[in-house]
C-alpha cells in the first residue's frame, strides 16, 4: 500500500532549499555548535527577543537572518502588538517572514539526542519524513503511522480511508527534562523522561493536544496563517499558553480543512528546566482559563466559506470575541491581535505567492 512513498529519499533528501529554521532567543546561540551537522546546510530565522541592544552571537558558517523588537516594529508598524514580547511566542514573527514551505522551530535550550542504538536523531529528517507522508485521522491504525518503512494498515481498516490526508503539523518529544505545567514541576523537580517510544502516530480528527513548540514542524503552506503563538509575555496577564493556544487553533482548522497532525518521533534532548515558581505566577491565569479554552475550541464550528487557513483563523477570531469574552476582557485583545497577525500575515504573503492553501 505504500509503494508511492519513497521514504529513503525522504531521509537522503532533506529539503534543504524548502525548509527554514526558526530559532526565538534571548542569548547568544552556542547551542548550534552541536548542531552543526544537522542545521548548516539550512536557512536559519533567529528572532530576538528582549532588549534589541543587546547583540546575539551566531557560530561561524550558519546563513541566517536575525531579527529584534526594532525589526519586528518597523516591518509591521501598528500590526507589531500582535507578536509578544518576552515570551517563545515571538518565533511566529520568523513564520510570517519565511517564504519557505515547511517550517521547523526549536528552543535554545534543546541538544541533539541519541536513540537507543546510540545513534544521533536527525530531528529535521524525521520531521520532513513525517510532513511528506499522509496521515490518518479518520480511523486510528494499532501499528501506529501505516505509511513508516516496515508497517502497513492492519486488517479492518477501511481501503477507502487507506489514502490518507496531507500531514500539516509534525511535532516531536523530548528527552530529559519533561515539558510540565509549574505545579506538576514542583510535584515532580527530578523526575526526567527517559522513554524513548520508537512511535509515530496521527491525532485523530476532533481531538485536541498540548503542542509544544520546542520540537515542531510544519507545513506553512498548509496551515502558516494558523500558526499564531499567541498574544503573551510582558504586558499580558498570561504567559507560557502561546503554544498550547497555537496547537488547540491549526487542531480545529486542520480537523475542518482535512489536513493531519502527527506527533512521536523525532526526540531532541531538552537540557533545562525553568523555574517552577517564576513559571506558576506566568501560568496561574492560563491554569484556570484553560479549563474553558479547551471546551470552546472542543466545540467551535467553522463555516463552509472558511475554507483556507487565514480565513478559518479570522472565523475563530470572532468566535474568540464572542465566547471567551466572558472569561476576561483579555480575550477581546486576543481577538484583535488574531486579526491584525492576518492582516500582517496577508501583507507579507499576497495570496499569489500561495502561502495559503484551499481545503481538497
Amino acid at each position: 500500500m505504500n509503494s508511492g512513498y519513497n521514504l529513503e529519499a525522504i531521509e537522503a533528501a532533506p529539503l534543504k532549499d524548502d525548509l527554514d529554521i526558526v530559532i526565538p532567543t534571548i542569548r547568544n546561540l552556542d547551542f548550534l555548535e552541536q548542531w552543526r551537522p544537522f542545521f548548516q546546510q539550512y536557512h536559519l530565522i533567529i528572532v530576538q527577543d528582549g532588549d534589541p541592544s543587546v547583540k546575539i552571537k551566531v557560530p561561524e558558517g550558519y546563513d541566517y537572518e536575525l531579527y529584534n523588537r526594532n525589526d519586528i516594529n518597523r516591518i509591521l508598524g501598528p500590526r507589531a502588538s500582535c507578536i509578544s514580547f518576552k515570551d517563545g511566542g515571538c518565533r511566529c514573527f520568523g513564520y510570517m517572514v519565511s517564504k519557505k514551505k515547511y517550517i521547523f522551530t526549536i528552543d535554545d535550550d534543546c541538544f541533539v539526542a541519541k536513540d537507543p542504538s546510540g545513534k544521533e536523531i536527525n530531528v529535521i529528517a524525521q520531521h520532513i519524513r513525517n510532513l511528506e507522508t499522509p496521515s490518518t485521522p479518520y480511523f486510528f491504525n494499532t501499528l501506529y503511522d501505516p505509511f513508516r518503512e516496515g508497517t502497513d494498515f492492519v486488517r479492518g481498516y477501511p481501503f477507502s480511508l487507506r489514502e490518507g490526508v496531507p500531514t500539516a503539523i509534525s511535532h516531536g518529544l523530548w528527552l530529559n527534562i519533561p515539558d510540565y505545567d509549574a505545579p506538576t514541576q514542583l510535584v515532580k523537580p527530578r523526575e526526567r523522561n527517559t522513554r524513548y517510544v520508537d512511535a509515530v502516530m496521527t491525532i485523530p480528527k476532533g481531538v485536541l493536544y498540548p503542542m509544544c513548540g520546542m520540537n515542531l514542524a510544519f507545513n506553512r503552506e498548509l496551515i502558516g496563517p494558523a500558526m499564531y503563538f499567541a498574544l503573551m509575555g510582558e504586558g499580558q496577564p498570561i504567559a507560557r499558553y502561546d503554544d498550547m493556544w497555537a496547537g488547540w487553533a491549526t487542531k480545529v482548522v486542520c480537523d475542518h480543512l482535512g489536513f493531519g497532525v502527527k506527533t512521536g518521533l523525532p526526540y531532541l534532548w531538552h537540557s533545562k528546566a525553568s523555574n517552577p515558581f517564576v513559571n506558576l505566577k506566568k501560568e496561574h491565569s492560563g491554569i484556570h482559563w484553560q479549563e474553558e479554552m479547551i471546551p470552546f475550541f472542543q466545540n467551535v464550528q467553522l463555516t463552509k466559506e472558511a475554507d483556507t487557513a487565514a480565513k478559518c483563523y479570522l472565523e475563530l477570531s470572532k468566535l474568540v470575541r464572542e465566547k471567551l469574552v466572558k472569561v476576561d476582557p483579555y480575550f477581546v485583545k486576543m481577538a484583535d491581535a488574531m486579526v491584525a497577525w492576518i492582516e500582517a500575515w496577508e501583507e507579507l504573503n499576497p495570496p499569489s505567492q500561495k502561502n495559503d492553501a484551499s481545503a481538497k
